[in-house]
């Protein structure tokens, strides 16, 4: 597994804003299926969370529910795909992926199959990446393929200036 820091996808002040997971969760879909001895809800056909700032869409959406506290949404789709704006005006960081799990106390998504980061101009890509929203850490995998590498491309416009 390789390990980068955020700033590699993101500048130094590339936090996604705090006050998104203070906000409450919306979600949308086409239709909706409540399992309450499993305390899950399905959602199916063109699905959206919205939560602040940040987004997830896909074709599919479990909802997992522990009590009365969201603790994780499972989107998949071809790809599902994750946007959410940075503090001080850093843009946005965008994702995609055949699947992504938003952890939401940790405020951690995780992206699954064929997936990508990107912010800025600078793109990471593996089978899977992690993304500590709170910390700005990226970690990210080949998975287990031979033929499988993680890549990165760095715009260097957008790297903050070298201070000297």
């Amino acid at each position: 597994m390789v390990s980068i820091a955020a700033l590699c996808v993101a500048s130094a002040n590339g936090f996604a804003l705090a006050s998104d997971a203070e906000q409450p969760i919306h979600i949308e879909g086409d239709d909706a299926e409540i399992d309450q001895n499993n305390e899950t809800i399905t959602y199916t056909g063109s699905v959206e969370i919205v939560q602040g700032t940040l987004r997830v869409k896909g074709e599919k959406m479990v909802v997992k529910i522990n009590g009365n506290q969201v603790e994780r949404i499972t989107t998949v789709g071809s790809p599902a795909r994750y946007q959410q704006k940075l503090e001080d005006n850093q843009g946005d960081v965008k994702a995609h992926a055949d699947s992504i799990i938003y952890h939401t106390s940790q405020e951690r998504i995780f992206l699954n199959g064929s997936a990508t980061l990107a912010q800025q101009g600078n793109e990471l890509q593996g089978e899977s990446i992690r993304y500590d929203i709170v910390n700005g850490k990226v970690d990210a995998s080949a998975g287990n393929k031979s033929s499988s590498r993680v890549r990165m491309q760095l715009d260097p416009k957008s790297q903050p200036p070298k201070r000297p």
